[in-house]
């Protein structure tokens, strides 16, 4: 047994010489870092804060413009004979634009200032709608992050198993080849035929086969866990074992529900923006510059200043409308919660249940092993001494093989349903 266990080091050393170890944290990390929707939704972030500098300058700083503008209303006087004058001197019978509509013409160069006021209120309901998509953004961040640790898991799971399957066969392996050498000793010795040590080779070029399969398996499992991940490296690599654990359960404080309660809040803060629209709205304005009609001169210099007030009293029942898309928008958002919730417990309740089977099959396949362990002792034992077939041998190893995988697999199957209960468990 010592020999077997030296001999299968030495293989698995040999395959992963100068492989780099990695474990499950290091690609759920790498996953995390590549993920094109973690970077979209923190870079979305960035712009709400801008928005919202945007949003806070427009209410509460004034509004500087230059505005400037020529305007000229040439005439052909009648008055005195046929006259063009550039400029009307206030002539009775003339041809052009009436001047009572153009004043001769209009010439204008200022600077004004708008300034709203009362905006307090307009500025907290965008100030409540930019956290709460801030929020929104953040545990979408949390959810997707949550969701490659599913999906990474799940890939590094595959490749793991891959990995154990071939170390089973590189263990069956070393124990036919001992085998052989026994036997070829007794063919010498004629206590065995020649066929069937052939018929043993054959059976150890056939787990030989299974093992490269396996090899060639892992390598393609670990460049999707690659590929998934965003790593670009071909490096040989190793991966490290890992056991999952079952998460505390969790009733109301489910990061998947928190999703639907920040969806209900943004719906609010949207409603609250619209109705500022139904709040009066007070701007002072002033200018400065040249205002004047006729020719341009120095004393047409002067400023202005005023208070503009607006108030939307009626416009057709758009309010209501609104108010009541957003009652349906929240009874939607309630029905796929209560819908979500129920399908959560389902699933949980699921995986346990699974988990439970599972368990009771390990129990039964171990004891199984452990038999067969024994057995196997006995019969390398009587082939030793050419007491037993070389068929019942083989037969005997093939059955250790498969039962061993049947017991990798179950354990397998339970680490990806505890990966999955845990996923919803959260």
């Amino acid at each position: 047994m010592k020999f077997v266990l030296l001999s299968f080091t030495i293989l698995f050393a040999a395959l992963f010489a100068g492989a780099q170890t990695r474990n499950l944290a290091y690609y759920i990390e790498q996953a995390q870092i590549n993920s094109p929707l973690i970077n979209k939704s923190k870079n979305d972030n960035k712009i709400i804060q801008l928005d919202m500098e945007q949003v806070k300058s427009m209410l509460s700083k004034p509004q500087v413009n230059v505005e400037a503008g020529v305007l000229f209303a040439p005439i052909i006087s009648h008055d005195n004979g046929n006259k063009f004058e550039f400029v009307s001197k206030g002539a009775d019978s003339y041809t052009g634009y009436d001047l009572a509509v153009s004043d001769g013409g209009q010439y204008n160069a200022v600077v004004s200032v708008t300034q709203p006021l009362l905006m307090g209120t307009r500025q907290k309901a965008y100030s409540q709608k930019a956290d709460i998509t801030s929020q929104l953004n953040e545990n979408n961040i949390k959810l997707t992050k949550h969701e490659l640790e599913l999906l990474v898991s799940h890939q590094y799971l595959l490749c793991l198993k891959v990995k154990k399957q071939s170390a089973i066969s590189a263990d069956l392996i070393e124990r036919l080849k001992k085998q052989v050498e026994t036997m070829q000793k007794l063919v010498e010795n004629a206590i065995y035929k020649q066929t069937d040590l052939l018929l043993m080779k054959i059976e150890l070029e056939n787990y030989e086969i299974e093992y490269d399969d396996f090899l060639t398996r892992y390598k393609n499992n670990l460049s999707d866990l690659n590929l998934l991940c965003g790593i670009d490296d071909t490096t040989r690599v190793e991966i490290e074992d890992v056991n999952y654990e079952l998460k505390p359960d969790t009733v109301s404080q489910s990061q998947f529900l928190k999703s639907y309660k920040l969806d209900s809040l943004n719906i609010e803060a949207e409603l609250s923006i619209f109705d500022q629209k139904y709040k009066p709205q007070l701007n002072l304005f002033a200018n400065a510059g040249m205002n004047a009609v006729y020719l341009p001169a120095l004393n047409r210099f002067g400023f202005a200043a005023g208070v503009n007030f607006s108030w939307n009293i009626f416009d057709g029942n758009q309010k209501k409308i609104v108010h009541d898309k957003s009652f349906i928008k929240m009874q939607t958002l309630d029905f796929e919660k209560q819908s979500f919730i129920r399908k959560h417990n389902t699933n949980k309740n699921k995986y346990l249940t699974q988990i439970a089977s599972v368990d009771n099959r390990l129990l039964i396949v171990n004891k199984q092993l452990k038999e067969y362990r024994q057995l196997l002792k006995l019969y390398a034992f009587e082939l030793s001494q050419a007491q037993v077939s070389v068929m019942d041998y083989k037969n005997l190893v093939r059955d250790i093989s498969a039962k061993k995988q049947e017991s990798l697999l179950l354990e397998m199957q339970k680490q990806a349903l505890i990966n999955s209960y845990n996923y919803w468990n959260y």
